[in-house]
């Protein structure tokens, strides 16, 4: 048995010893490193015009192993770029260096030509330029071997990466030290975009804020208003584009310029508002609290960090109601109204008219009434309806400080909300507040003690919004554990806590 175990032994540590050789064998034999070729490279063109509009083709170029002599030895590959009539002493660039097992390289044409401008090439002239990749085998008795292709190539100018609009057609005339950048295109390479106001007028484009009007400028094509002529050095006809006529206030112009197709176009778009189209909204109708009373109704409250946006909230009783926009006093004047009439309290948008010609209003019915928070965006014209409801949150109450789950008071009507139940059976000196939402602790509105630490008999109170506080809570003193009920009354404004 030992014998056997042995032999065992023996058989497998020769396996072992097998594999290795045929591995050390294979890799040795492993045809990149028993090269016989002659290095030769190929060059994808042989005369490149560049062109801006193909900024990210590529100049190919290929070569073949070489010859490491079948030393075994691997070789290395440098590729370098120099003038037709250069020595590769300072080449023009050095794309590859020393690197193993690669036969290809592709120069982007973008790439090419900001080389050659970086190295005093002039745009529109054709140059000679020579590649050459050297093979170094690393064995010292095999002599390096070199290979050569060569192109003719021509570089361009490259468009302008900035670009303003001026002309007594802009908002800032013909003075060029203030003339309004265009937007540059983050998906079109030499697409510029103003979009704006424009006067009648004229204007062209200008590639710079520098006050000579010698620079380069973009004039409008004698024989097509949809091109462009580059006018270098503000040589050439100064030839401009006109605006005939001013737009309505909730219009704009877009111009969308193309300094390598050479190409305008200009478009009239809706304008995006840069400011409220009013400044206070008023509710109105026998639904709410301000019956139809468009002398004195009851006004929204505009929203300080978006000023298009208004809230209301308050008490919708069965009946019908619409949003005033002003003048007060006059029911032909501004408003938001629903697209029918007796439309239900429903999320979307909503149609701004004046005049006393159509006259949709919303409708609230015995099923829909209730205390309700309701949000008119002036901007895209949408309301939306949310019914209140309060919740109890806090050491103090029955849930603690879940505000995902926190402990909902039953809605009376009225705007009366009630809690009845225990207050401090999880802990005795607790604390706890009102919310108005759930969900997360910045995204609504709260009803906070008027104080710090105030006590459960004192109902003063406070309004605070997200979490920009002050974070007063009422808080149990030891003892005042045990069942309560609190009542809120929105409308009233008024909170009663008392002991059962």
């Amino acid at each position: 048995m030992k014998n056997m175990k042995f032999q065992f032994s023996i058989w497998a540590f020769l396996t072992v010893l097998l594999s290795l050789f045929v591995s050390c064998e294979e890799e040795l034999n492993d045809p990149s490193f028993e090269q016989e070729n002659i290095l030769e490279m190929k060059v994808s063109d042989s005369v490149l015009v560049l062109q801006e509009s193909q900024f990210d083709a590529t100049l190919d170029l290929n070569w073949s192993t070489g010859t490491n002599n079948k030393t075994g030895a691997a070789i290395e590959y440098t590729l370098e770029m120099d003038r037709a009539d250069g020595d590769f002493s300072a080449p023009i660039a050095t794309f590859i260096k020393d690197e193993k097992n690669i036969f290809s390289y592709g120069i982007g044409y973008g790439d090419l030509n900001n080389m050659l401008l970086g190295q005093g090439f002039g745009p529109g002239e054709a140059y000679g330029l020579l590649f050459r990749v050297t093979a170094k085998v690393l064995d010292e008795s095999v002599a390096a071997q070199y290979a050569y292709g060569s192109i003719e190539v021509t570089p361009y100018k490259p468009v302008s990466q900035e670009l303003y609009i001026v002309g007594d057609a802009t908002p800032n005339g013909w003075n060029i030290a203030s003339a309004a950048q265009m937007e540059s295109s983050t998906e079109q390479r030499g697409v510029f975009v103003y979009e704006g106001k424009l006067s009648p007028g004229n204007f062209k484009f200008a590639v710079s804020q520098e006050g000579c009007w010698c620079q380069d400028f973009y004039t409008r094509d004698p024989s097509d208003e949809g091109k462009m002529v580059y006018n270098e050095g503000g040589s050439g006809e100064d030839l401009q584009w006109s605006i005939e006529e001013e737009l309505a206030p909730d219009e704009n112009y877009r111009v969308t310029v193309d300094l390598i197709q050479l190409s305008i176009t200009v478009e009239i778009v809706q304008a995006e508002m840069q400011d409220p189209p009013f400044d206070t909204l008023w509710i109105v109708g026998d639904a709410s609290e301000s019956g139809w009373d468009i002398d004195s109704p009851e006004a929204f409250v505009q929203d300080t960090g978006d000023p298009f946006v208004f809230t209301y909230e308050g008490l919708l009783d069965v009946g019908n109601f619409k949003v005033f926009a002003g003048p007060l006093g006059d029911w032909c004047g501004e408003w938001y109204r629903p697209f029918g009439d007796n439309q239900a309290l429903v999320n979307g948008e909503v149609e701004q008219n004046s005049g006393c010609d159509v006259d949709n209003r919303w409708l609230v019915t015995e099923e829909t009434k209730g205390w309700y928070k309701i949000e008119v965006n002036t901007k895209d014209n949408t309301i939306a309806f949310s019914p209140v409801s309060l919740y109890l949150i806090g050491d103090g109450g029955p849930n603690g400080w879940n505000i995902n789950d926190p402990e909902p008071m039953e809605y009376m009507g009225g705007g009366l909300y009630v809690f009845t139940g225990p207050l401090g059976s999880d802990n005795p000196t607790g604390e706890f507040k009102i919310s108005k939402f759930t969900g997360n602790w910045c995204d609504g509105d709260w009803i906070n003690a008027a104080t710090a630490s105030q006590s459960i008999f004192d109902t003063d109170f406070i309004y605070t919004t997200g979490c920009d506080g002050p974070d007063n809570k009422w808080k149990l003193k030891e003892g005042e554990a045990g069942n309560y009920e609190i009542r809120v009354d929105l409308d009233a404004e008024t909170i009663t806590i008392t002991a059962q």
